[in-house]
């Protein structure tokens, strides 16, 4: 903690992961495919049970869209579309074009954590406030309608052409807006955010949102559990 503090006194900018970090990611996620898929029921490939219950198809979720992301950049709404697609064929319940389209256009409607905008709001006072996420320019800012500060700068997967956990955001945010000694980076997730802190040598902090454990891909300063601790640890 005396490290992250430190850290805390010299920087100027603090950066976030937005969906699964400020938005609830997890429950946007679960709500849209339970939507887009009520009545699964073919097991697939990997022995999810049957029918899949709605944290089986978000664990699908996660595999279809690494997936779809490794073969190279394409907007988010398309990575979507295609990742809602893909399941449907590995479930047996084809998803039609239409369908797609609408679980994409769906994120923008994905809430905030409870603790969220007061977090951001208390930190807004000392720091410039900054977004890296894996999103469309234009799905974001259909998301901003929900947080109750305006973000100084905002990066986005659109503007690299690439999706973290590749660098782009990062050497963006080193080379456009902060040094590493200006900057902390805070996300829920060590795999897409913790890892390339740790190679780029960012100060990272991680928020465990949903309780994961600890791996050995982000080396945190600090861990909490939400923003709201964070915020209060770094301004008093």
């Amino acid at each position: 903690m005396s490290e992250l503090l430190k850290m805390a006194g010299q920087a100027t900018t603090i950066t976030f992961d937005c969906y699964g970090t400020l938005i609830d990611w997890a429950a946007g996620l679960t709500g849209s495919l339970s939507r887009l898929f009520p009545t699964a029921r073919r097991a697939v490939a990997h022995k999810i049970a049957e029918p899949p219950t709605t944290p089986d198809l978000a664990r699908l979720y996660v595999e279809v869209e690494a997936e779809v992301e490794a073969e190279g950049y394409r907007r988010y709404r398309e990575v979507m579309r295609e990742t809602a697609l893909r399941m449907g064929r590995k479930l047996g319940q084809p998803v039609s074009a239409e369908q797609s389209a609408r679980f994409a256009a769906e994120l923008p409607t994905w809430k905030p954590f409870a603790d969220t905008n007061q977090g951001l709001q208390l930190l807004k006072s000392r720091y410039r406030l900054g977004v890296l996420s894996n999103i469309d320019r234009d799905l974001f800012v259909e998301t901003s309608r929900h947080f109750s500060v305006d973000f100084d700068f905002v990066i986005t997967a659109e503007d690299v052409g690439s999706y973290k956990p590749e660098l782009g955001h990062f050497e963006r945010l080193l080379s456009s807006e902060a040094t590493r000694d200006q900057v902390i980076h805070v996300a829920q997730s060590q795999y897409h955010d913790g890892r390339a802190c740790r190679e780029l040598g960012i100060a990272f902090v991680w928020i465990n949102r949903y309780k994961d454990a600890r791996t050995e891909e982000a080396d945190p300063l600090a861990e909490f559990l939400n923003l709201i601790g964070f915020a209060h640890a770094v301004m008093h």
